[in-house]
């Protein structure tokens, strides 16, 4: 019986061109000298974001990549560990009574789980490396975590919507910090003994999550796919006013969503418009649009015409709202932020 149970093969090592290393071509890459410059995490990065089954490339450009594939990861887990850093377990608020988008994303994680798990049984980094960092990258970074820093931010501590957020994110973070383990060794064990000084003392030590498949819920994601599309006419129509300088800040926005199927407001029910498309306030109309409405040929049935904001700017969140100003101890915020700060103020908390 040969003395272990798989083999595993790879390619040679070419330069950024493909051509072979050579001292006489001046071409050669130490492994030493990338260690040195932008340390063993990132050598550790590029091995496991190339197709060792196939010849693979190195080089300075190469790396330059490599590098910025990680400040993007890196940055996502630094953002968790701040946003958690005053997160109390205590104030974890159980899945079925948290809001749609905090589900979301937690079954996503399940989806993600099973995806990164499977293919570290198969040796296929490669999977690992990009699942974890499209869903880094553009679901958390540029998706849930943008639309949550309202939440986050401003809402009262006694939120129940921020305390489901912190929630998620706590859970999230723990999943990824260890995913990324095996690949970012010395990051995630540095940024575990901030998320968990009082637990296993390296992320080394753990093992990868478990039960995350209890987050499946198929008929939500579908429903928030028609949401995101929706989503993606209203930004797409706030991109054009920005570029026409027509407003600044999608909080300058009001935009005035109209919708020809009437099943697909009834999918809308329910659902904050302002919140996820990140807009001060929004209208959704039955029928036909303007005729110079913003659409996207992709997606029928939905147009936009992107109004002003109507009211006062709220010192706190930016938003502009009619309501500013009808707290009296705070008037230049909105009574949710006014509602905010006394409770962070009775806690002793400067805002």
């Amino acid at each position: 019986r040969a003395p272990y149970d798989v083999v595993l093969t790879h390619g040679f090592t070419l330069d950024e061109n493909g051509r072979k290393m050579s001292k006489s071509l001046g071409n050669t890459i130490e492994p030493q000298k990338v260690i040195k410059d932008s340390g063993a995490d990132i050598l550790r990065l590029w091995v496991c974001a190339t197709d060792y089954a196939d010849d693979q490339r190195i080089g300075p450009e190469i790396i330059k990549n490599t590098v910025e594939t990680y400040r993007k990861l890196r940055n996502s887990v630094r953002w968790m560990l701040g946003t958690l850093h005053h997160h109390k377990s205590s104030d974890a608020v159980a899945f079925a009574e948290m809001p749609e988008l905090e589900r979301l994303m937690l079954h996503q994680l399940a989806d993600i789980d099973a995806k990164v798990q499977q293919a570290y049984r198969e040796f296929d980094y490669k999977t690992v490396v990009a699942t974890l960092a499209t869903f880094m990258n553009t679901e958390l970074s540029a998706f849930y975590f943008d639309i949550r820093k309202d939440t986050l931010y401003c809402d009262a501590p006694s939120s129940i919507a921020r305390k489901a957020a912190l929630t998620a994110i706590d859970t999230i973070c723990d999943a990824i910090l260890k995913w990324l383990a095996p690949i970012l060794s010395f990051t995630m064990d540095e940024a575990w003994r901030m998320y968990r000084p009082e637990a296993e003392p390296s992320v080394h030590l753990t093992v990868f999550p478990e039960r995350l498949d209890r987050f499946k819920d198929e008929t939500l994601a579908t429903r928030w796919e028609t949401i995101r599309n929706v989503r993606r006419v209203v930004t797409g129509a706030l991109e054009l006013e920005r570029a026409a300088k027509k407003i600044g800040s999608s909080l300058e926005a009001s935009p005035v969503v109209y919708i020809a199927d009437r099943a697909l407001i009834a999918t809308l029910f329910d659902t904050d418009l302002a919140e996820v498309c990140i807009t001060s306030s929004y209208e959704v109309h039955e029928g036909d649009a303007p005729a110079d409405a913003f659409r996207l040929h992709d997606i029928p049935g939905v147009a936009v015409v992107v109004e002003k904001a109507v009211g006062t700017k709220c010192a706190r969140s930016w938003k502009i709202l009619p309501t500013v100003g009808e707290d009296s101890e705070y008037p230049d915020v909105t009574p949710r932020d006014a509602q905010a700060l006394r409770e962070w103020k009775a806690l002793g908390v400067a805002v």
